[in-house]
């Protein structure tokens, strides 16, 4: 006996949209028929006639309950938690959300992740899973967790390869670290996710800006920009093909020269996968000058029109893989607080 059919939707599949019904069992799905052909009798039908019916949505990067710099340097506030994101993403057909179990210095990576549980575990309404971030120069012993940490279930790690912000400084990690990183998720089947951005570019141009005094948010753009991006992708991807078996999954890609780094190294066969927001294929760094420009930012920046088009090609051409938010949900009067370049928040505050 079927849990629950489904009848009478416009069906979307990776294989197309028709009107099928779709039958359920316990928490799987067990046929996508033609109209009026499943016989087997359900405890519940529901008639979804006129509506369209869609697989759930995976948000592969959230920030919950996550730390929010407070402009002035006071204590940090933190994001919205688990549970009120979780309801608004079920609200719009996302049905998991992948967030960062973040490893701090003195902890085991297990103990990260139990300490990142007592955020999630039954306070979350659908299905959740977490990056593994590791920060700053990464003990030796911390390294030869990886294998465990992968083969119990978290196959990415999160790397930085820049501070972001003057006020972040240690989440940056060393390239002789991200080497020996690679060389272990490589062996054991993980996947680094990789925040790339040139460190030297982006603090030089925080201090430029700062000495010029051009400091307002709406600047942000010229300090996180497109030859950072270009610069640091290109090293990191060139890194990955020379470890054997090394995969990427390049968060955020936000600039053309991006988007053809990845496209390049998938030419030549390498496991390389972009992940795009949807505000960076929406929205130009013109809107930093609308009223609450903020609105519109995370890191890194907005860019140009010719990079809004090249992400969307790489959508269509399977350049980038995913679309996601990096959302950290906030009230507006939180999201727009900060006024400079270096203390403006970062994150969609929606998911």
């Amino acid at each position: 006996m079927l849990d629950v059919t489904i009848r009478g939707g416009q069906v979307v599949t990776p294989h197309g949209v028709g009107i099928w019904d779709i039958a359920i069992r316990g928490e799987k799905i067990v046929a996508v028929a033609a109209p009026g052909t499943l016989t087997e009798d359900a405890g519940r039908v529901i008639d979804v006639t006129g509506k369209i019916v869609v697989p759930g949505g995976i948000d592969p990067h959230n920030h919950s309950r996550w730390p929010l710099p407070s402009p002035g340097g006071g204590p940090p506030g933190l994001s919205a938690g688990p549970e009120p994101v979780s309801y608004a993403a079920l609200f719009g057909g996302t049905t998991m959300l992948v967030d960062f179990a973040v490893w701090q210095p003195g902890e085991t990576i297990r103990q990260s992740i139990e300490r990142r549980d007592l955020d999630w575990k039954g306070q979350c309404y659908c299905d959740y899973a977490y990056h593994v971030m590791l920060q700053g120069e990464v003990p030796p012993e911390v390294l030869d967790q990886i294998p465990e940490t992968i083969q119990a279930g978290h196959a990415s790690i999160k790397i930085f390869t820049t501070d972001v912000t003057p006020s972040r400084r240690g989440r940056k990690i060393p390239h002789g670290h991200i080497w020996e990183i690679l060389q272990r998720t490589a062996r054991h089947g993980g996947i680094a996710a990789i925040h790339a951005e040139d460190d030297e570019i982006v603090m030089y141009l925080y201090d430029k800006l700062i000495r010029e005094g051009r400091v307002g948010f709406e600047h942000v753009h010229e300090v996180h920009n497109a030859l950072s991006e270009d610069l640091s992708f290109r090293r990191i991807i060139r890194l990955a093909e020379l470890v054997e078996g090394a995969a990427l999954y390049m968060v955020h890609v936000s600039a053309e020269g991006g988007v053809q780094a990845i496209a390049e190294s998938r030419a030549k066969g390498f496991p390389i996968y972009g992940e795009t927001l949807h505000h960076y294929v929406s929205f130009t760094s013109d809107a930093y000058k609308r009223p609450n420009g903020q609105i519109y930012h995370t890191y890194p920046s907005l860019k140009g029109e010719e990079d809004c088009n090249a992400l969307w090609r790489g959508m269509t051409t399977g350049v980038i893989a995913t679309t996601a938010t990096d959302g950290i949900c906030t009230p507006l009067q939180v999201k727009i607080q900060g006024k400079r370049i270096d203390d403006v928040t970062g994150g969609n505050a929606g998911v």
